[in-house]
C-alpha cells in the first residue's frame, strides 16, 4: 500500500529549532499542520488546527495547511503505518504539555526514555551519583543537589540548596518522580540524536553553561557510541541524549530527552528530523522494541 504524504503537527508557538525542522520537513515533501492556541488545553478530543492556507506559507511554501483537523478514524488505522482520518501518517514535534493533548487524538505514539534511565546508568557514564525518587522523598534532602523531572519540565531543572527549596506539596503531587544528582559543572555540552542504535546527528549547544552552537566533537561522538554500547537496549529506537565534558576532561551523560520535544540546535536538520519522525509517529507502526517506551 502506498501511503499519502506524511504530516508533521507543530504547536502554536515555534522555537528556532522548530522553524528549522518545519522548513526541512516542507523541503522533504511533508505536509505541515500548525495548531491554534485554542487547541491547548481545550477540546482534548478534537483539537482545532490552523496553519497556512495551502501554498500560502512563508514565501509561498507548499505543503502547509490551514483548517480543522479531523481526528475521526485515527483509531481504525491499519498496520501499514498510515494513520489519521485520510490515511496520512501523522507525526509531531512539540513540548510535552501540547503533545499529551494532541498525540492520543491523532494515534501518535510518543517515545521516551524510562523515568529512571539516567539513575540506572553505571557511574562510569554519569561521573556522579544520580537517583530517581519521589519529590516527597527529595524534600528530606539536607544538601545541595541538582533536581529535575525525568521527561518534562514540570520541576525546574536547578541546583536546590536543600529539599525545602523544591516546589511544595500544594504545587506538586508528592508521588511525582524526580531525578536527584550531585552537582556537576560541564565545560562543554553536546546533543546526540540517536536512531536505531547509532549517533544519527549531533552538535554542540553549550559552553561554560551558556548557549554556544557548534559542530560535534569527535570525543563526544565516541562517548555517545560508548553509551549506546553499554545502554542502547534500554532506550527507544529514537531518542536524544545530552553529554558533556567537565574541566577535568571527564565525559558524562547529562540527560536523555524525547526527540519529539528536543531542539536540533546545530545538528544536521535532515537527520534530526528523521529522529523526530520515528520518535513521534503512528502507534500502528511501532516496533516490538519501542512498545515498551511509549509515554
Amino acid at each position: 500500500m502506498t501511503c499519502p504524504p506524511r504530516i508533521l503537527v507543530l504547536p502554536p508557538r515555534l522555537t528556532a529549532s522548530a522553524r528549522t525542522l518545519r522548513a526541512t520537513a516542507l523541503r522533504r515533501g511533508l505536509r505541515i499542520v500548525e495548531a491554534t492556541a485554542s487547541a491547548v488545553p481545550e477540546g482534548l478530543g478534537s483539537p482545532g488546527w490552523a496553519g497556512w492556507p495551502e501554498g500560502a506559507g512563508p514565501a509561498g511554501s507548499p505543503g502547509d495547511t490551514r483548517g480543522t483537523w479531523d481526528t475521526r478514524g485515527a483509531d481504525s488505522a491499519e498496520s501499514t503505518g498510515c494513520t489519521g482520518s485520510d490515511g496520512h501518517a501523522v507525526h509531531l514535534h512539540a513540548g510535552p504539555s501540547f503533545a499529551d493533548v494532541v498525540a492520543p487524538a491523532l494515534g501518535i505514539a510518543l517515545l521516551e526514555a524510562p523515568a529512571d534511565w539516567l539513575a540506572r546508568l553505571p557511574r562510569a557514564l554519569t561521573q556522579r551519583d544520580v537517583r530517581a525518587m519521589t519529590i516527597g522523598e527529595a524534600y528530606r534532602l539536607r544538601r545541595p543537589a541538582f533536581v529535575k523531572s525525568p521527561n518534562d519540565k514540570s520541576i525546574s531543572a536547578l541546583v536546590y540548596a536543600d529539599g525545602s527549596r523544591l516546589p511544595g506539596p500544594d504545587a506538586v503531587d508528592p508521588a511525582t518522580v524526580v531525578l536527584v544528582s550531585d552537582v556537576m559543572t560541564f565545560a562543554v555540552e553536546y546533543r546526540l540524536h540517536l536512531l536505531d542504535g547509532a549517533v544519527h546527528a549531533a552538535g554542540q549547544y553549550a559552553e561554560a553553561g551558556r548557549l554556544r552552537l557548534g559542530p560535534p566533537d569527535g570525543d563526544a561522538l565516541a562517548f555517545g557510541r560508548d553509551v549506546l554500547a553499554a545502554a542502547g537496549e534500554t532506550l527507544p529506537s529514537a531518542i536524544v541524549v545530552d553529554v558533556g565534558r567537565d574541566d577535568e576532561g571527564r565525559w558524562a551523560v547529562i540527560e536523555a530527552n524525547a526527540a519529539w520535544a528536543s531542539g536540533c540546535y546545530s545538528a544536521d536538520p535532515d537527520r534530526s528530523l528523521e529522529t523526530v519522525l520515528r520518535a513521534a509517529g503512528p502507534a500502528t507502526a511501532l516496533s516490538p522494541h519501542d512498545r515498551d517506551f511509549v509515554r
